[in-house]
């Protein structure tokens, strides 16, 4: 059967750095985090993802992980618009009608 598209975590392809995402939760696990940069570690040759807390439960803190956690963590791509944060692409309702 057909998972829902809702539901898949994003593929590694789709994260890219300087644009802003969110894990798509409700209410006060609800964050947004900026993937600052894609790099790779010298040592291992792996790539990490540095990210940046912008909103919600990940305000202001950093912290890097490998891009597969982040890709899980991150439900979609957002983008800040007139101090809303809205789901980029997709066919999501609108965040007003999520409010709980």
């Amino acid at each position: 059967h057909r998972h829902l598209p809702t539901h898949h975590d994003m593929s590694l392809d789709e994260l890219k750095a300087g644009f802003f995402y969110s894990n798509g939760a409700y209410g006060r696990t609800w964050g947004v985090r900026q993937l600052a940069e894609i790099a790779t570690d010298a040592e291992t040759g792996e790539k990490v993802v540095h990210f940046k807390g912008i909103a919600g439960t990940c305000r202001r803190k950093k912290g890097h992980c490998s891009p597969a956690e982040f890709a899980r963590w991150a439900k979609y791509q957002v983008a800040l618009q007139e101090n809303d944060w809205k789901r980029v692409g997709g066919d999501a309702p609108p965040a007003e009608s999520q409010a709980a």
